[in-house]
């Protein structure tokens, strides 16, 4: 619904209604219905959980296998990594477990016998093992340390796995009368992720003996887990600067794009400071503390349009961490931009066009070459990574003027960055115009001249 019509609603009564309603409103879709968890660079993205059933035992438990796919096309999951996470129905317990491990055992003291289950907790914590773990402990698309990659950016390892012997607790040795059932309340324990309920899929099938047989599940359960980067951060995490070879201004992030110096809960170091000795929680990231800025965001992205040629033109891309705690593995760079369709070469960076919608080739995603750039180190001396973009002119439409040489939009590892006001995009030198403030006043100024005229 839009906002005039939901004012109308309102404008006949009275003033203690009207507050009512208006507060009532405030939280309603009469202003805004949002869907936070969707990305129209990349509709169809989420991370889904598959919950197969492999075999059903004489005893009552069952063999399970659990994957985490990441069907998303630039967003990826950087260490420490997913930590699974569900609410079993019953009593059900997992006896043993391969290519994971549960944060807690739990209380097992109802069991006797020399083996205890691997976890008795009614809400257990999975997290991934690490690179190198045990062969015997190993299962295919394990032991990467929690660790998910882009669909794009690496085809072969967007899936994590493990294989689960579960049951019930109804008897000491877990042959209770009660089969296991599909738990709920699934989290990945990423921030920025919801996960919906379980909903039951025609099986998986797998193949087996080089692809020349294939076997299948016995049943199969999906659940599906969007972000939101409203659910991750309220607050951005990375900025855009802009120049042009034409003009000497160089444009700034805006200012306080990721947080404000002094605000409650921002940390900064100033030029020459050290950085303090940090205490990290097990699996946790810590928290940005960033070089003292205006902007104060972690991550900086500056394009210069670098020169121009009779066919083509170059931009160079620059980007920065001012996060003195965090280095980014496997960083990816997505842009919006019109000319992106006739890029004619990329240097120092991996490319690849997003084609979301059919023919519309205006977004592309940048990222790191493997052992060269691949790794954003912290902020420092060696804390960038850069790039130059070879681009042709598309006859009749490229241009440098009313700031169209610029990028649309900028994202750094799925989060969007802020971008600065067109208003302050560099200018051509022999461009005639107004300063856009200038401007604003000279046409508030008549459209009072205008009512003086009108009214006199």
């Amino acid at each position: 619904m839009d906002l005039i019509p939901c004012l109308f609603l309102v404008k006949h009564g009275s003033i203690d209604v009207f507050l009512m309603i208006l507060v009532l409103l405030l939280g309603s879709s009469c202003f805004f219905s949002p869907v936070y968890g969707y990305d129209p660079l990349d509709p169809n993205g989420n991370i889904t959980i598959r919950w197969d059933v492999l075999q059903e035992n004489d005893d009552g438990t069952q063999d399970v296998r659990l994957s985490l796919v990441n069907y998303q096309l630039f967003r990826h999951v950087d260490a420490p990594g997913w930590k699974l996470s569900w609410t079993w129905p019953g009593d059900e317990v997992i006896w043993n477990i391969l290519g994971a491990e549960a944060t807690e055992q739990g209380n097992c003291s109802k069991f006797k016998g020399k083996q205890l289950p691997h976890c008795c907790e009614k809400e257990p914590v999975i997290i991934d093992l690490l690179p190198g773990a045990p062969y015997n402990q190993q299962v295919l698309n394990c032991c990467r340390g929690g660790v998910l990659t882009s669909m794009l950016q690496d085809p072969g390892k967007y899936v994590a796995a493990f294989q689960m012997h579960v049951g019930s607790a109804g008897g000491t040795d877990g042959g209770g009368s009660t089969t296991p059932r599909i738990p709920g309340n699934f989290s990945v324990g990423i921030p920025g992720y919801s996960c919906g309920e379980p909903f039951q899929v025609p099986p998986t099938k797998f193949n087996e003996d080089q692809g020349r047989r294939r076997t299948q599940a016995f049943a199969t359960w999906n659940v599906t887990c969007s972000y939101s980067q409203f659910r991750a951060s309220s607050a951005p995490t990375c900025c855009v600067s802009l120049s042009a070879f034409y003009n000497k201004t160089i444009v700034p992030c805006p200012q306080c794009s990721c947080a404000c110096q002094g605000q409650p809960g921002s940390q900064c170091l100033n030029p020459g400071e050290s950085p303090p000795v940090l205490q990290l929680q097990h699996n946790e990231s810590p928290k940005p503390l960033v070089q003292c800025s205006h902007h104060m965001c972690p991550i900086q992205v500056h394009w210069h349009i670098k020169q121009s040629y009779t066919q083509y033109w170059r931009v160079k891309i620059t980007v920065k961490n001012l996060n003195y705690v965090k280095n980014y593995s496997a960083w990816n760079l997505v842009v919006l931009h019109p000319n992106l369709r006739n890029v004619t070469q990329v240097f120092s960076f991996n490319y690849k066009p997003l084609n979301v919608y059919g023919n519309i080739n205006d977004t592309g995603m940048f990222y790191g070459i493997q052992y060269y750039n691949d790794m954003l180190l912290q902020s420092g001396k060696n804390g960038n990574v850069q790039t130059e973009m070879l681009l042709h002119k598309d006859a009749g439409v490229f241009t440098f003027k009313e700031g169209w040489a610029f990028p649309r939009k900028i994202s750094f590892n799925g989060e969007d960055c802020v971008m600065p006001s067109p208003d302050d995009y560099p200018r051509l030198p022999n461009a005639a115009h107004f300063d856009a403030h200038i401007a604003s006043l000279l046409s508030l100024l008549l459209s009072f001249l205008l009512l003086a005229v009108l009214f006199s």
